[in-house]
């Protein structure tokens, strides 16, 4: 039996929702939920903000990457470009 095969994500999306929701609504009744203040959300939505927009920025950097990337998927620098944890004594 294959991974996927099994448990809370081989069910149907609808199902999934249907058991979720009922968990969240437990939840609030029980005084366990997490409510987000607003503060909260400004942070996560500015997190959010930072991510999409630091994969845009690789997503176009990413086709002159690829060119120095053997297929190992290690990057090839030139020699001497090494600067971590060298130290320079000249």
């Amino acid at each position: 039996m294959a991974k996927e095969d099994r448990g809370f994500a081989s069910m149907d999306r609808t199902k999934q929702r249907d058991i979720a929701s009922k968990g969240g609504k437990a939840a609030h009744q029980k005084g366990t939920a997490h409510e987000w203040t607003s503060e909260e959300a400004r942070e996560a939505g500015r997190k959010g903000g930072m991510a999409s927009h630091r994969r845009k920025q690789q997503q176009g950097e990413g086709s002159a990457e690829n060119a120095a990337t053997n297929q190992t998927g290690v990057s090839e620098e030139p020699a001497g470009s090494d600067d971590a944890g060298s130290e320079n004594l000249g």
